[in-house]
């Protein structure tokens, strides 16, 4: 009998992975330099369905050592989910492209 590895399969997105831990999304690897923390600040309702309003995007540093304060490298607000994604994958490639 042949025994399965179970392993967490993330979301992915333009092939970076999205992990959410409730309101907070982070996009792109930790293993990488940089990552993308979206926090969703506000919600509204469209059609019975509760959806992102306001979302705050940071560009950060991902090195444990660094101080949480100067792990932001670039910070922004963005209407909804789908524009706030947009600016994230922009800067995270550019970031990882340096």
């Amino acid at each position: 009998m042949s025994e399965k590895k179970e392993t967490q399969q993330f979301p992915m997105y333009k092939g970076k992975p999205l992990v959410r831990c409730g309101d907070v999304i982070y996009y792109g690897s930790m293993k990488d330099k940089y990552v993308i923390k979206m926090e969703i600040k506000s919600k509204k309702t469209v059609q019975d369905m509760e959806v992102a309003d306001k979302v705050t995007v940071q560009l950060m540093y991902t090195d444990p050592n660094i101080r949480s304060r100067k792990q932001i490298v670039k910070s922004s607000e963005k209407e909804g989910l789908y524009l706030a994604m947009d600016i994230a994958d922009a800067w995270l490639t550019r970031a990882l492209a340096e």
